[in-house]
């Protein structure tokens, strides 16, 4: 009979408590953004084919576009990988810049996530999924802990993280939770994000509804981090972080303070920094309940930090890369000694 994979994994620690761990170990709270486009990888990687099938199997003689982009996007994600993976704690692949290249780009998320793994670091997959509860179980099994079917179990992408749309209300929700919980792993839920049209209805104020039900929350994006703080507070771990956290974008400052109050045991992601707008030293308010308490995703400015001259490397895309993530590093560990 087809069904889920939600048994708890014999010996799971939750998930704010392996986040507390891993950051403590690596000494980052950087998050490495992958955002491949395949005609603007790094030069001398993404067109080697043979750095990218290193360690697998290449699909015999496919020459297809869609193969081709896929082996390229897949060697630049592990060159980008090597050379930043001490600077950082996880890395956050956006799943629709491997999904536009239909099967073979869905193959080469499967290599770069074991890749990230291999190298020690969490992975945050960030599809911003949501949906009714019966495709949000399908969801949450595709990135997660995979599906038992009549022909045998499935496997997952194996995330330790991934990102959520909870517009459509807890009960949309509540599968990710589950099945991210079984696997000792985590949800991070869309609460004020960075991009500027997160005003046209995140900051909307909400209006009391004829019982009162609404009173008190204020605007759209405070009544979804109630959501996060009421679906998280059975994940808490020892640590005192719970397995659902928020993104809350970097460049709007001004709300951490109020998101950090409504969602103390919140894990926070903040996009937005480098490329976006946003400071790291604007950022003290995440890290209050402790430094694994906020998470800092930058892609371009890493990635592309050669082709801006950034905090040094020159010309070498590798080097420029970790000069970019270690000066983060350094910016971030600062900010709570």
């Amino acid at each position: 009979m087809a069904g889920t994979s939600d048994t708890p994994r014999v010996g799971a620690s939750p998930f704010g408590d392996t986040l507390t761990a891993r950051v403590a170990e690596r000494e980052s709270q950087i998050v490495l953004g992958l955002d491949p486009d395949p005609g603007a990888l790094w030069p001398g990687v993404g067109n080697s084919s043979s750095a990218a099938s290193a360690g697998r199997s290449s699909a015999g003689a496919d020459s297809s576009p869609a193969h081709l982009a896929a082996l390229a996007v897949e060697a630049h994600c592990r060159a980008l990988i090597d050379a930043v993976a001490p600077a950082c704690v996880a890395v956050k692949p956006q799943l629709a810049c491997f999904e536009r290249l239909g099967a073979p780009g869905r193959s080469a998320l499967d290599a770069v996530v074991r890749h990230a793994h291999d190298a020690g670091l969490l992975v945050i997959a960030d599809g911003k999924r949501g949906d009714i509860d019966a495709t949000a179980l399908a969801y949450s099994q595709s990135l997660f802990g995979g599906v038992r079917t009549p022909f045998g179990e499935v496997a997952g992408l194996g995330a330790d993280m991934a990102t959520v749309n909870p517009l459509m209300g807890a009960d949309a929700v509540a599968p990710f939770v589950t099945a991210a919980r079984a696997a000792g792993a985590g949800v991070l839920l869309l609460v004020r994000t960075s991009n500027p049209g997160a005003a046209d209805v995140e900051d909307l104020e909400l209006a009391e509804s004829a019982s009162g039900g609404l009173a008190g929350w204020g605007s759209v994006w405070e009544r979804l981090a109630g959501l996060v703080d009421e679906l998280g507070l059975p994940g808490v771990g020892g640590c005192g972080l719970s397995d659902v956290g928020a993104v809350v974008g970097a460049t709007v400052p001004g709300h951490i303070a109020r998101a950090r109050e409504l969602m103390p045991r919140a894990i926070f992601l903040l996009p937005g920094v480098g490329a976006q707008g946003g400071r790291v030293e604007n950022l003290q308010a995440a890290f209050v309940p402790g430094r694994a308490g906020g998470l800092i995703t930058a892609s371009r400015s890493i990635a592309d930090a050669y082709r801006t001259g950034g905090t040094g490397g020159g010309g070498d895309p590798a080097a420029a890369a970790r000069a970019e993530a270690e000066r983060l590093r350094g910016l971030a560990w600062a900010l709570r000694a």
